[in-house]
């Protein structure tokens, strides 16, 4: 598997911003579609953000849209969330995931299932 570390996750007050990184090793960056995920507790994991291997085509959840962006180097090998006017909803464990090849589309939300690859977790709280 693809090793992939999260970090930036903390908390933060409603309506302010945070973002996250994700380092990857292991397995080639620039092969994998990456996306960010999201689980609160006794909730399913969701995907709120994910972005093709050249930053061709990108996903965001309703919920998120044009509160959060989502960002790659390939370069770098690095991914980063960056999130704005937060809500005490975004409370959650946000994930780094990566996915050999998938295609993203604005309309199909990608699920846990697609992803091959995944990060240990940071969490991230929004008081009100």
């Amino acid at each position: 598997q693809m090793q992939l570390v999260e970090s930036g996750g903390g908390l933060v007050q409603a309506g302010g911003s945070l973002k996250l990184s994700c380092v990857a090793s292991g397995r080639p960056f620039n092969m994998h579609t990456m996306g960010w995920f999201r689980q609160a507790p006794g909730e399913d994991r969701e995907c709120v953000a994910a972005m093709s291997i050249f930053e061709g085509a990108t996903y965001y959840a309703d919920s998120v849209k044009g509160r959060f962006t989502i960002s790659r180097d390939n370069a770098k090998n690095m991914l980063w969330l960056e999130m704005g006017s937060l809500r005490p909803d975004d409370t959650a464990v946000y994930y780094c995931a990566a996915a050999p090849f998938l295609p993203i589309t604005t309309t199909r939300r990608p699920t846990a299932a697609d992803f091959t690859s995944w990060g240990q977790g940071t969490q991230v709280t929004v008081s009100s």
